[in-house]
């Protein structure tokens, strides 16, 4: 094998194969990224056994062949190396090195035969759409923050992918760990109809999120019940899928909660940080008293001190003194878009809803704490 092949474009793919690749692995091939020469170029591939990701970048081909590298060797070097360098790779005639040559630069890395890289066979994915980027971006973005990260509940640790058929098919996002919950939907991108729901991975969720920060404009959807592809440009990520029943959800979102509470979002963020300062680190307990026209935020930390601070809001219903975790606050209104927020609640030991007073297609729930 011997290619060369521009920095900037091997170093972007790099860092997109080789943060799938674990720093600790009990499997010495898991450690590296699979490079090969062929006649589209150089692909890059590496995997987790769980995960699987391939991107073919640009390059001029001299003899094909392929090998693998330490991943995070090989990362480092490339980001080290000069711009605008132009980087030659070339196989060792033993097969068990490869060498990489950029300007007076010279390194010399062991390798593994291609033979023993795994591949995640994604066998058939019947159902395949495609959708804008921002769509999945959407998706993504506005509930990921409410994954779980409990273990011993695996199956909230991903977000659950579904099509609702109600009057208009939707496509939904739904991520809960049982404190608060995010449901975000769109209109069902034509051959979504029928898809199973699933459960897509954390890990993979994150990988997502970054490769849609890289500008791709459409985003195509291949899904099976036991895995997942996506294809943004010349990335495709090919992923298992958490094998478990998300529970009913619906059934936490409160459908009879009739206090309104309508706030200024931004005020009323700054101001539950502003108090949050003097929380325990630990409960990060902040209570709101509700009353006509009125919200008052208050922090009581026998440890540390208080603090209390009044806004004026849009509320008419009865009195009302509930506790909520200030940073799961915070993480809600950091995903509202519009400039007022609405609450709509109902005691103090009742799930609360939240949302944007004038955007459709987002709601939150946030489960009360005692204060």
């Amino acid at each position: 094998m011997k290619v060369t092949v521009e920095r900037a474009e091997l170093l972007r793919s790099l860092s997109h194969v080789h943060r799938v690749v674990e720093r600790r692995n009990t499997i010495p091939i898991l450690a590296n990224v699979l490079i090969r020469a062929g006649k589209n170029g150089l692909e890059l591939k590496a995997t987790d056994l769980d995960l699987e990701i391939v991107e073919t970048v640009p390059a001029e081909v001299k003899q094909v062949g392929s090998t693998t590298v330490p991943a995070h060797m090989i990362h480092d070097i490339v980001r080290k190396l000069p711009e605008g360098a132009q980087v030659e790779l070339q196989a060792g005639s033993d097969r068990g090195s490869i060498s990489i040559r950029a300007g007076r630069s010279r390194f010399t890395l062991q390798t593994l035969p291609e033979s023993d890289f795994p591949d995640l066979a994604a066998g058939d994915l019947p159902h395949k759409f495609s959708l804008p980027a921002a769509d999945l971006k959407r998706l993504v973005n506005k509930t990921q923050f409410a994954i779980s990260t409990e273990e011993t509940r695996y199956y909230l640790n991903g977000i659950y992918l579904h099509v609702v058929e109600e009057k208009l098919a939707k496509l939904r996002s739904v991520a809960t760990d049982g404190h608060r919950l995010a449901q975000v939907e769109i209109a069902a991108p034509k051959g979504s109809s029928g898809m199973p729901g699933v459960i897509v991975p954390r890990k993979t969720v994150a990988e997502i999120q970054k490769l849609l920060e890289d500008g791709a404009e459409e985003v195509e959807i291949e899904l099976s019940p036991s895995k997942i592809r996506f294809s943004l440009g010349k990335v495709t990520l090919t992923s298992k899928l958490i094998d478990g029943t998300f529970p009913d959800y619906g059934r936490v979102i409160p459908a009879g909660n009739d206090k309104t509470l309508i706030v200024e979002k931004a005020e009323f963020a700054a101001a539950v940080d502003r108090v949050s300062t003097v929380s325990s680190e630990r409960g990060r307990a902040v209570k709101l008293s509700l009353n006509a026209g009125k919200l008052t935020l208050s922090v009581t930390n026998p440890d540390s001190g208080s603090a209390t601070e009044e806004l004026e809001v849009d509320y008419s219903s009865d009195a009302l003194d509930i506790g909520f975790n200030s940073r799961y606050l915070l993480d809600i209104t950091a995903q509202l878009e519009g400039e007022k927020a609405e609450l709509k609640l109902a005691d103090p030991g009742s799930p609360t809803l939240l949302r944007d007073q004038d955007a459709a297609g987002a709601l939150y729930v946030l489960m009360p704490m005692r204060v």
